[in-house]
This record gives structure tokens, C-alpha cells and sequence, in this order.
């Protein structure tokens, strides 16, 4: 069953509404128009599957909430960590906008998995568990609340969610982020970049996995795995850091 209406003006259904504003609360935010909220939180796949709402789903939302995320992490850290080289606010930065922290932000402190509106398809592939597409709808989230409400209300959002994965990091407790360290690595060493390959792609396509290997001039390490290009090549990474003894 849709949570859209059948003519698409008043949009959302009262449990739907009811769920939406529970969400709000459980944050401490606020829409004025909860319709742009339920995009957010509308995957592709549903779209793909239902022709009359072709358009409607979160990627444009999340291209937006992609940059607002940078911006307002960049600028905490900027203040936060003054004395700190370039370097090492671009390795945290790196750390806590990744997947990797924003899938269990998704699941554990915004609780987005039940409220995620996909195609059936997604849905019996174990789509509300894939850490692409929670990372994807946390941002699309905040890209939601920027349009919804303007940028203070997107960034003290952003602040509440991130500042806590900043601390662990700071504490080295938090995600690494294997990629930006090799970089860091490689171009200090030989003043080149490291080189991505995806080897290949399977499975369907509601449930890709992929390869990657990185190149280090001549040497390759990998093939490793993801459920996304960004997480595979994060553990191709992971592999080069681990047999070059590179401390992260």
C-alpha cells in the first residue's frame, strides 16, 4: 500500500503523518511541509516500481543533504580543532560523513529503517538494512530539513548527529577511513594518487555487490568487496594499509 495519496496533492496518509511527526519529535526538529520529510525517506527502487511516481524519491534530496553535511562538519571542525594541519581535519571529516558512520546513525539514533518507503523488490532483498542506502537517507534527510527550514536547521541537526562520531575519532574510537590515510600515504611517499578499479559488479540489481582494486603504481592489492562502490573501495584500501603496515 502507498503512503501517497492517489491524486498526489495532500500526499501523505494520517498513519504515515503520524509516524513522520513521531520521527521529528524523536530528533527534536521540525517540518513545515512533512511531505518533503517522506521524500527523504522514498528510495528509488519504489519510484522504479511505481510509474506514477517516477520522480518522486530521495536522490535529489541527498545530493543536497551530501553538501550541507560537508559544509557544516568542515566548519565545526575549522573552529573546533584550530591548531590542527589541513590534513587531519580532511582524515576526520572523511571519517564521519562516510558511510560507514552514517549507516548506524541511520539505524540506531534516527531509527530511519521502518520509515523507509522502497519497491518490493528492495524490500525482500534486505534493502532497509544496506548501509548505502541508510547513509543515503540520512542525507537526504538533512538536505530535506535545509529546504524545509534553511541552513541553522540542517546544521544543528548535522552537529547532534556528527559531533559525537567526530569525538571518537578524535579518541580513535571511531570509523577509520582507510581511504584517505593511504592517500595521505601515498602521495607524501611518491606523490602520486592511489588508483581505484572496479573489477566487476553481481547479483541483481536491487542487490549489487562489488569489487574494487587499488593500485599503487605497480603493485595491487584487492579485490575487495561492498555493497557499494564507496564501501568496497574502503576495504580495498584497508587491505593496501594492512600489507604496507601502515598505522591508522
Amino acid at each position: 500500500m502507498s503512503f501517497f495519496e492517489e491524486n498526489n496533492k495532500s500526499s501523505l496518509k494520517a498513519v504515515r503523518k503520524k509516524e513522520l511527526e513521531v520521527f521529528c519529535k524523536n530528533l527534536n526538529i521540525r517540518f513545515k511541509n512533512l511531505d518533503l520529510l517522506n521524500l527523504a525517506l522514498t528510495h528509488r527502487s519504489y519510484s522504479n516500481e511505481n510509474s506514477k511516481f517516477h520522480d518522486l524519491n530521495n536522490e535529489k534530496l541527498e545530493f543536497l543533504g551530501d553538501s550541507v553535511l560537508g559544509l557544516a562538519t568542515a566548519a565545526f571542525l575549522y573552529k573546533d580543532v584550530a591548531s590542527a594541519q589541513e590534513g587531519t581535519l580532511a582524515r576526520i571529516k572523511a571519517s564521519v560523513v562516510s558511510e560507514q558512520t552514517l549507516a548506524p546513525i541511520a539505524a540506531g539514533v534516527m531509527k530511519i529503517p521502518p520509515l523507509l518507503v522502497m519497491g518490493r523488490g528492495e524490500e525482500m532483498s534486505g534493502g532497509r538494512q544496506k548501509k548505502a542506502i541508510l547513509a543515503d537517507a540520512v542525507e537526504a534527510v538533512i538536505g530535506a530539513l535545509y529546504v524545509d527550514s534553511g541552513y541553522k536547521a540542517a546544521e544543528k541537526l548535522v552537529l547532534e548527529l556528527i559531533v559525537p562520531e567526530i569525538r571518537k575519532v578524535q579518541k580513535n574510537t571511531g570509523n577509520k577511513d582507510y581511504k584517505t590515510v593511504l592517500q595521505e600515504y601515498y602521495q607524501k611517499k611518491y606523490k602520486e594518487c592511489p588508483k581505484y578499479e572496479l573489477v566487476k559488479t553481481y547479483g541483481p540489481e536491487c542487490d549489487k555487490t562489488f569489487e574494487v582494486k587499488v593500485h599503487l603504481g605497480d603493485s595491487c592489492y584487492g579485490p575487495a568487496e561492498g555493497k557499494s562502490k564507496k564501501s568496497a573501495e574502503q576495504n580495498a584500501a584497508r587491505i593496501a594499509c594492512s600489507a604496507l603496515k601502515i598505522k591508522v
